[in-house]
């Protein structure tokens, strides 16, 4: 597998990784993140390679994805943080992913 082919992999692992966060298809989560990992590492292993300009473009959509799906993770954890919140007696709302812009980057919604 050479670089290009390993970074549309790790693409393609993001991409899966988003929409099981989407789901909460934890399942599904775990296999995406496994198979990224993996290609991750064998980029890792592969060595330093001189990058071209596709190669550049590859790696800054994986980049935008891994943002993506961080920000979905950091929501899931302020549901969670928000609902013991409410089970101590807060009254707190929860917030949902709401896409926003031309590149559908999520943002945070009060939902309550």
């Amino acid at each position: 597998m050479n670089r290009r082919e390993a970074l549309i992999r790790v693409i393609d692992s993001l991409h899966a990784e988003i929409a099981a966060l989407q789901a909460n298809d934890m399942a599904a989560l775990r296999e995406a993140t496994d198979a990224k990992l993996a290609t991750v590492e064998a980029i890792a292993a592969d060595g330093d390679m001189p990058m071209d300009d596709e190669l550049r473009m590859l790696t800054g959509e994986a980049r935008r994805l891994n943002e993506t799906a961080r920000i979905y993770v950091n929501l899931m954890a302020a549901n969670v943080r928000r609902r013991i919140d409410q089970l101590g007696g807060g009254g707190l709302p929860s917030y949902r992913p709401q896409f926003a812009g031309r590149r559908g980057t999520p943002r945070m919604a009060l939902v309550g």
